[in-house]
């Protein structure tokens, strides 16, 4: 084989071979600080935030997704296990994006969308409220893809433990963002 022909063939090769593009999230709700706005944080237990859900957006997600997941969690919260602010699942596959304020009380997510309770017992978006005079804490946004349309066995009532055991087995993927509020 000539040359020529052994580095075209090389080439196109190479090309064929190129991986995926990573699965993305991201969010235009947030500034370059790393920081939550006022607007995104709850509005109880002395916190005086709007509690408005923040837009997350995702990109290339793997093959074979059926539906997606989005939660929201503080590792640094003083319970022993974290708290969840947010679980959404069952998103359908077609969608890319949880628009600022979709999640809220009272917002309309996607049909089929299960929002769970979150640690503070509500099913929709709770944004961060530290206790005062702690360090900032840390508030982790994943989206998952699952390999099924529907998360079996949840709903309203399910807690984060639940969510969080379920997408274990369930997710091909995930992509998450860390931000962080203290008071």
């Amino acid at each position: 084989m000539n040359a020529k022909w052994f580095g075209l063939a090389a080439v196109a090769l190479m090309a064929s071979a190129a991986p995926a593009a990573a699965f993305e999230v991201s969010s235009s709700s947030f500034p370059a600080d790393g920081k939550f706005p006022l607007k995104y944080v709850a509005n109880i237990i002395g916190c005086t935030g709007q509690n408005v859900s923040p837009e997350v957006k995702w990109s290339n997600p793997p093959a074979g997704t059926k539906s997606f997941a989005v939660t929201m969690y503080d590792p640094d919260a003083p319970t022993g296990s974290g708290f969840w602010h947010w679980m959404a699942v069952n998103i359908p596959p077609d969608v890319t994006e949880l628009k600022e304020g979709q999640a809220s009380e009272g917002g309309k997510m996607p049909a089929g969308t299960i929002q769970a309770r979150d640690d503070a017992g509500l099913s929709h978006y709770l944004g961060p409220c530290p206790p005062k005079g702690d360090a900032p804490h840390h508030y982790i946004i994943t989206v998952y893809a699952v390999k099924a349309p529907k998360l079996e066995d949840i709903d309203q009532t399910s807690s984060g433990a639940l969510v969080g055991f379920s997408l274990h087995f369930m997710a091909i993927g995930k992509a998450s963002m860390t931000y962080t509020y203290g008071r």
